[in-house]
This record gives structure tokens, sequence and C-alpha cells, in this order.
């Protein structure tokens, strides 16, 4: 635990990790978690909010007189699949990756049919996660960012869950121009025991000036019933 809050203290010195997921267990292990976030240095991407509707959780613009290019800003971010795996992504490669598992195709399949952002010069790499529970349960965390030669490397990173502990990867490695990739495994982090309680932790550890907004989701472990906990920088909702 000394190692994942230490994680947790090195994301606040952090100024700019970009989007960032989370998978974990709740501090009595009862709940499946997953966390999202947004952050932005442009008025374009600071310009968006988290909205849930029916279990779909996704980006919208908060001024929509103020998008400039709604490309890479505006996209599903959690889905579920017809079988019950709860997808997180950073991109458009949410519905991707529902829309395989819904053929009976692999998380990995999905992840490797997709490349990195091409939002030159700093070709964000795509991020991804997947909770399944019951019989079977898995978590699994992947990234695809630019390799040396422009090509895609896709990395898979099964995840293995205590209660109390979530593991973490986001998009870039820390500020600069242009921003670098994040090229590390995922890192352990602490995960509280409500909703409320993680949400106020990792909203207070982002940024101020650069996050925009974060989504908790928690799923629990018996029931299957999912609760939603969002927070926005420019508007605050809550389902």
């Amino acid at each position: 635990m000394e190692n994942a809050n230490n994680n947790l203290e090195a994301l606040r010195r952090n100024i700019y990790p970009g989007r960032g997921i989370v998978l974990g267990l709740n501090k009595s292990g009862s709940k499946a978690v997953q966390i999202y976030w947004l952050m932005g240095r442009s008025e374009n991407s600071r310009n968006r909010i988290l909205i849930e509707h029916n279990g779909t959780v996704r980006t919208a613009p908060f001024d929509e007189t103020k998008v400039k290019d709604s490309s890479l800003i505006i996209y599903t971010a959690m889905l579920v699949s017809k079988g019950g795996v709860h997808i997180v992504s950073n991109g458009d490669h949410t519905e991707t990756i529902v829309s395989f598992l819904d053929q009976g195709k692999t998380f990995e399949e999905a992840v490797r049919s997709r490349t990195f952002e091409p939002d030159i010069p700093n070709f964000t790499p795509r991020i991804a996660g997947i909770t399944k529970i019951g019989n079977g349960a898995e978590y699994k965390l992947s990234i695809t960012r630019r390799g040396e030669r422009n090509e895609p490397v896709h990395e898979f990173f099964p995840i293995v869950l205590s209660p109390g502990t979530g593991f973490c990867i986001h998009t870039y490695e820390g500020d600069g121009t242009p921003i670098q990739s994040f090229k590390k495994a995922p890192f352990p982090v602490p995960i509280g025991e409500t909703a409320d309680e993680i949400i106020r932790t990792y909203w207070e550890v982002l940024n101020p000036e650069n996050r925009v907004a974060i989504v908790v989701k928690i799923i629990d472990l018996k029931t299957a019933n999912v609760e939603h906990r969002i927070e926005n920088k420019l508007t605050s909702y809550a389902k």
C-alpha cells in the first residue's frame, strides 16, 4: 500500500498526465471500480464535460459555439457489452471494443484493429480497460502508442486486483512539447470504499489548471448493480 500511496503522490506532482484510466477494487473488495479522467491544455480540450445516460458515459462540449474540432475530443468513454463486460477508453475505440466483444471476438483483437490518435505532433496513445465480473472474471488494460517507425505498438496488461488497490495507466509521461507518450507498465494506486470518496481523492490529485472531468464507476460484484459519480470542472453532474 505504501508504494500505491507514493504513486498517487507522484501523480499529484505530474501537471499533465493527460487522460487516465484506473481499474481496481474498493477497500472492502465488494465492488469493482473504473475511473476515467480528462485533462486539457487548449481551449478546445478544456471545453468538455462528461455526462452519463442509461449506463453510457460520453464526453460532450460545454459550449458548442467554442468547438473547433470534435473528431478526437467527443466520444463514448464507458460502455457495457451485451455479455456484461464493462469497457472504458479515451476515444471512439470504446465502441470498437464493444463491437468486437459482441461478435465473440477478443479485447486484444479489438485493440489491435486500431492505431494511435493522429494528433500531430503528440500522436496521443489510445488507452483502454475492461472489467468482467462473475465467472471468468478478468481485468485488463491496454495502450496503443506510436513506435519509432511510425507503427502502432500495442501493449496488454492483465491485472490481478486486491481490495483497496487499483492499477493506473495514462496517455502522457508529463507536460512538454511535443508531449511524450506513457511507456511504463500500469502502476498500483490506492482505492477507497465509496464512489464519493474515490472521486474526491482523484479529482483533488489532478492538476487544478489542467483537469477537465472525471468519472468513477463502481460495479457490485454480487448484484452487478452500477453507480456513477461525475465531476466536471465547468459544471457539476452526478447520477
